[in-house]
């Protein structure tokens, strides 16, 4: 199996998540306002108009209750998800899952649609907006943090944890993609959360300071960090943040995983219009904490809780879960899906493994 991907690739996908790895990311800012985007208009807690209609990518199940709610995290950010419960639940205490990711998407696309299904399967699910992003609150808009938004599971966590329907010794998360590295952080400090599976997993600071495969060279690092810091000078002058490229456009020649992102953010399959990945950029000096922070550091701590790694056996990203496994303690389990690219998993209910996911939580929470 060959992971590694060409350079042309390497720079595509760099600046298509503007994590600004090559020497020349930063061409557009410079270049004037003709490159950048309007910066999207903030929201917070106390102006919040929520959706109310079904807008989700995926159909709603006739098996779940759905319920739109809000909760804080311990930054005082109100965070909106979608809680979905079991028709059948009675008076039973349920087992429940907060469910995140991928990085850039909004609960409306795959953590929904995982959130629903595994409420089909008896549990008590909480999809949501990360910190920033969706219908959370949060400002400047479209920003990422690898310590808020690990924070925003723990706070997922505390909001299940009070629910009448849930019993609160029996919580697990579940993270997606981008989100799939900050699940595995947030368990490796929350010790509330009895399991942790992940599924199509990034390491986010990972791949912002190492670029694919680890490929950066310390001198590119450094020229990175220089251009990140002086852009900090302009978005000070201005007062607010400059803005990448919309997240996701194809230019033609790009590497097929390039592809399968615009496959499914930028059609009718899985676009939503509040997610980053189908109609924004994040802000230019997003990936500075995510270059200085290692969020799987101590994943050995999540020991003895258990960990299922899941990921497609042709997935760009597949060498995110199986390092990540080699670094974990036991107990863990690592699947492969025979035939699966890395998108695959984000809505392909034919492919992803609900099974396994429903027998792992079902047998450790």
């Amino acid at each position: 199996m060959q992971h590694a991907l060409s350079p042309s690739a390497l720079l595509d996908r760099r600046r298509i998540l503007a994590s600004l790895l090559a020497t020349a990311t930063l061409t557009f800012a410079a270049a004037g306002p003709a490159f950048a985007q309007t910066a999207p208009s903030p929201t917070n807690g106390a102006t919040m108009q929520l959706t109310q209609t079904w807008d989700k990518v995926f159909p709603r199940s006739e098996r779940v209750d759905h319920q739109k709610v809000t909760f804080t995290n311990r930054y005082g950010i109100t965070l909106v998800g979608d809680l979905y419960l079991p028709k059948d639940r009675g008076a039973r205490r349920l087992p429940a899952i907060a469910v995140g990711g991928p990085f850039g998407a909004v609960k409306e696309q795959s953590s929904g649609l995982y959130a629903q299904t595994m409420a089909e399967r008896g549990f008590v699910t909480l999809a949501f907006d990360p910190s920033y992003t969706g219908e959370s609150g949060g400002s400047p808009r479209n920003v990422a943090s690898p310590d808020i938004n690990t924070e925003d599971f723990s706070a997922a966590i505390d909001y299940l944890g009070r629910h009448a329907s849930v019993d609160r010794e029996r919580l697990g998360i579940l993270g997606i993609c981008g989100w799939g590295g900050m699940a595995l952080n947030a368990v490796a400090v929350d010790k509330r959360v009895k399991a942790v599976a992940v599924s199509t997993m990034y390491d986010m600071t990972r791949l912002m300071s190492r670029g694919y495969n680890d490929s950066v060279t310390p001198q590119q690092r450094t020229h990175t960090l220089e251009q990140l810091s002086h852009q900090r000078w302009t978005d000070a002058a201005n007062g607010t943040p400059a803005y990448g490229p919309r997240m996701n456009d194809l230019k033609g020649g790009e590497a097929q995983f390039l592809v399968d992102y615009h496959d499914y953010y930028r059609t009718p399959r899985g676009f939503h219009p509040r997610a980053v990945n189908s109609n924004g950029s994040w802000t230019i000096t997003t990936p500075l904490s995510f270059m200085n922070m290692p969020i799987l550091t101590y994943i050995k701590e999540i020991a003895p809780r258990p960990i299922l790694f899941v990921h497609g056996e042709r997935a760009h990203s597949r060498y995110f879960s199986e390092t990540a496994y080699a670094a974990a303690a036991e107990p863990k389990e690592l699947v492969i899906v025979p035939g699966a690219s890395h998108t695959d998993l984000y809505d392909k209910v034919d492919v992803i493994p609900f099974d396994r996911f429903a027998d792992f939580f079902g047998k450790n929470l």
